[in-house]
């Protein structure tokens, strides 16, 4: 039996009897299952179990304000339902942040990994949207073909949406709405090999090209590393480079890779995990050398214990055992205009949390 590497976890299981056979689906984030003969359970529940009771203690962090809020839980039959609580303060809205020029932002950017646009609707996730009130709101793996998404978020009040779904039904996704129509919009990074799983949009503004993606995970195993570290990295690297020759870059999205060490709570026993490797670290290293900049280590180049993504095992995100996934990198020419670069740590709904940006444009 192998260890099950986070960022994966456990998140719901159900047993099947088909005539005489009977076994268990474990299903794990990031469209993965393992399918266990139901006399083996026992053995793999035991075995999970002390998996669980090794993992590390809480880790000590130096953040401060954090409000990290255990979900509310809704127990129904065999499924733990996580509703959402979007709800933001008014000073949130009202932030007064300036950027180092002394200018007030002017333009509000939003992402967030919604782990399925219709389970995230169900959470009520989708007023974050009014609450937050961004220009521009991104979301990633949204698991829908847009023939299948509802029309109240595909058709919200006050957005120009866009929408873009992988050949594969329920996996990957990603979308774009703006309060601007753009002046074009694209879909993919014009390379067929990598186009065919909707992993990304991009908007031309008339001062900035804005681009949302949602980056391969090299998986459990890691089985799709050599794609994502010497295909994927380095054809989307020539992407945005290509588009920063023209007009400057802002990128947001799941980005799937733990940068540096305090970028997630556990680095010394998630050097052989997906987004965490040596090649992905080093491939992202690669992107900022070429221009851009990661916001909010810009901002906040020391902080701990700021994180976007936190598995759903052992209560990782009451507990703050979390990864930093989610980001804004925008052009370095850029950098002066960045007023603040936030991770909405409190809004539920998702394994992961939204991450904004704040901007004078």
């Amino acid at each position: 039996m192998k260890h099950i590497e986070a960022p994966f976890c456990v998140s719901l299981v159900v047993v099947k009897i088909t005539g005489y056979t009977t076994t268990t689906h474990i299903y794990l984030a990031g469209d993965i299952t393992i399918i266990v003969p139901l006399r083996n359970l026992v053995v793999y529940l035991k075995h999970t179990a002390r998996i669980l009771s090794t993992m590390p203690a809480k880790r000590k962090t130096t953040t401060t304000g954090s409000t990290d809020s255990t979900p509310a839980l809704k127990k129904m039959k065999n499924k733990t339902v996580c509703t959402a609580s979007p709800a933001l303060k008014e000073t949130d809205k009202a932030s007064d942040a300036t950027s180092s020029s002394g200018n007030k932002w002017n333009m509000k950017f939003a992402s967030w990994n919604v782990n399925g646009v219709r389970a995230w609707i169900q959470k009520n996730g989708h007023s974050f949207i009014k609450a937050e009130d961004p220009d521009i709101f991104c979301v990633q793996e949204t698991k829908c073909d847009t023939a299948s998404i509802p029309g109240d978020i595909k058709n919200f009040p006050g957005y120009k949406t866009y929408w873009l779904a992988g050949d594969k039904d329920g996996y990957s996704g990603t979308a774009l709405f703006t309060k601007q129509e753009p002046m074009k919009v694209s879909f993919g990074i014009q390379k067929e090999k990598h186009d065919k799983e909707g992993r990304v949009i991009t908007a031309e503004y008339e001062k900035f090209y804005f681009v949302t993606a949602y980056v391969p995970n090299s998986g459990r195993g890691l089985p799709r590393l050599t794609y994502r570290t010497q295909e994927w990295d380095v054809d989307f690297r020539d992407y945005l480079k290509q588009l920063d020759a023209v007009k400057p870059v802002i990128l947001c999205g799941d980005l799937n890779v733990a940068h540096l060490d305090i970028d997630l709570a556990n680095p010394k026993t998630n050097g052989k995990s997906a987004g965490f490797t040596k090649e992905e670290r080093h491939e992202f290293g690669e992107l900022l050398k070429c221009g851009f900049t990661d916001t909010f280590r810009h901002l906040y180049p020391t902080v701990t214990g700021a994180y976007s993504f936190w598995t759903y095992m052992s209560n990782a995100r009451a507990k703050n055992v979390g990864w930093r996934l989610d980001y804004f990198i925008i052009s370095d020419r850029l950098k002066e205009a960045v007023c603040d670069s936030l991770i909405r740590s409190d809004v539920q709904g998702s394994d992961h949390c939204p991450v904004v940006l704040l901007i004078n444009l």
